[in-house]
């Protein structure tokens, strides 16, 4: 029987049933935080941080977020946005003059932002050579998977990748004229408190960092660490770590106009029907839980079997953040019952 840790607020009685049978019936392994107006309602840590020394998880615990660091990047953006150092509809080339991509002229930071560059993502179709051989210096890894030939007009058609969120941490790089990482810290992670975030190198040592593990679908129970990766190739699209309690402070920032202003926040929630619902760093859409209508923001991140799931109710003033780091459960299917769960036994 694997080891189970929990800290829990509030305790909901049918969200703690979910998250035991989540663990006993499909050996979930994570954390899952429930906030309402900022204050956690729920939270729990549950399973094993690394399976090799059998350390379960804890508050101490830090999880690789890839993706999500996506909402970091595009939070960076819209603040030089809010300067008027960035027009959202201006070219790559205008704040990143050498690039050579075909996209440079005709490609614009709201493209970017979308996943709508028109680039025929070459990271992708190289995804092992592009991430898991060698650690690419930035300029380099920009010139060999980001600079790709337009295979869409800009702006018509969502071609989800890493690298139009890479370009837009070079882009950031080059209005600052300090590394991406810096500035993160001193724009976003500094003022808000958030200690256990941070962007990660490969070679980093970082206290109650978790490992990541897949499980053999022929094998109960058995799990396999995935191959090894650089996830200094992530960069601005990938490379951070971070904790559920921080990721509340980072979300309780955005939507209270901490970290953007009220009109700023609304261009990064107005989403784009023709791509798919993606918004500047989020998706947003109508949902229906629990057989009612909400408005719902959204980020994942994945990769090497680390997840990250992230949902706000705007409307609501409800967070929901999960984290885990192995296969056997479905964060994107979890997460709505869940919410359905908690909004039945909150709204009696």
């Amino acid at each position: 029987m694997l080891s189970s840790s929990r800290t829990t607020f509030g305790q909901k009685g049918q969200v703690e049933a979910l998250v035991k049978n989540y663990f006993s019936q499909n050996n979930f392994n994570g954390s899952i935080l429930i906030a309402r107006n900022g204050k956690i309602d729920y939270l729990t840590y549950v399973g094993l941080a690394n399976r090799t020394d059998s350390v379960p998880y804890s508050a101490k615990s830090k999880f690789h977020i890839f993706s999500v660091t996506k909402t970091f990047t595009a939070t960076l953006i819209l603040q030089l946005y809010e300067q008027g150092r960035i027009h959202l509809d201006s070219s790559i080339a205008t704040y990143y003059p050498n690039y050579k991509g075909e996209a440079a002229q005709k490609a614009t930071i709201r493209n970017l932002l979308t996943y709508s560059s028109g680039r025929a993502n070459e990271d992708v179709k190289s995804l092992a050579e592009a991430y898991n051989t060698t650690i690419w210096p930035l300029d380099t890894f920009i010139a060999n998977y980001c600079s790709d030939r337009l295979v869409n007009i800009p702006g018509t058609t969502f071609n989800y990748n890493n690298g139009d969120f890479i370009i837009l941490g070079k882009i950031i790089e080059n209005m600052y004229g300090e590394p991406y990482s810096e500035v993160l810290r001193k724009k976003i992670l500094i003022p808000l408190g958030m200690h256990h975030t941070n962007y990660l190198r490969h070679d980093d040592l970082v206290s109650h960092l978790d490992q990541a593990y897949f499980h053999h679908d022929t094998i109960p129970l058995t799990f396999y660490r995935p191959t090894n990766y650089y996830i200094d190739n992530y960069f601005s699209a990938g490379a951070m770590y971070s904790t559920p309690t921080d990721l509340l402070l980072f979300d309780q920032a955005l939507f209270n106009h901490t970290l953007l202003k009220k009109q700023t926040l609304q261009v990064m929630l107005t989403s784009y029907k023709h791509l798919d619902d993606v918004a500047l760093g989020f998706w947003v859409y109508p949902k229906k839980i629990g057989g009612k209508e909400y408005t719902v923001a959204e980020r994942q991140g994945y990769g090497y079997g680390h997840h990250s799931n992230w949902v706000h109710l705007p409307e609501e003033h409800i967070t929901l953040i999960l984290l885990s780091n192995t296969n056997t459960v479905d964060l994107n299917k979890i997460r709505w019952e869940i919410l359905a769960t908690y909004l039945k036994e909150n709204n009696k």
